[in-house]
């Protein structure tokens, strides 16, 4: 029985493309209790990326990129303001990241935004 959840799926995806780019990833599912959760939170070059993972196994509905509102943008950026201030990280080495995956017959489509405005 496979006990393992879409949005793991996702986020081991994005592990495995974020490892081959050479990120090294710090923590997966911080949390912030009053706001959000940051899926993966990795370092390169200097600079501390939260990463948020959107993954879609059908593509009936929206895409993955669909998923992020205004609303949930100010979630993720309160969330990163509070993970920096509690880590003492500068806000001029940080950048917010989302990788969007769609599953396909055979493989997944994996498109990586970098330093995407919040």
């Amino acid at each position: 029985m496979n006990t393992t959840k879409t949005w793991d799926q996702g986020e081991v995806i994005a592990i495995k493309y974020l490892q081959s780019k050479w990120y090294d990833i710090h923590t997966t599912n911080f949390k912030f209790w009053r706001f959000w959760e940051i899926d993966i939170i990795a370092f390169k070059d200097d600079i501390t990326v939260f990463i948020e993972v959107k993954y879609r196994r059908s593509e009936t509905f929206w895409s993955p990129e669909e998923s992020i509102t205004p609303n949930k943008l100010r979630k993720f950026k309160k969330t990163i303001e509070y993970y920096c201030v509690k880590k003492r990280i500068d806000f001029w080495k940080i950048e917010f990241n989302v990788i969007a995956i769609q599953k396909k017959a055979t493989s997944n489509r994996v498109t990586h935004y970098k330093n995407v405005e919040i």
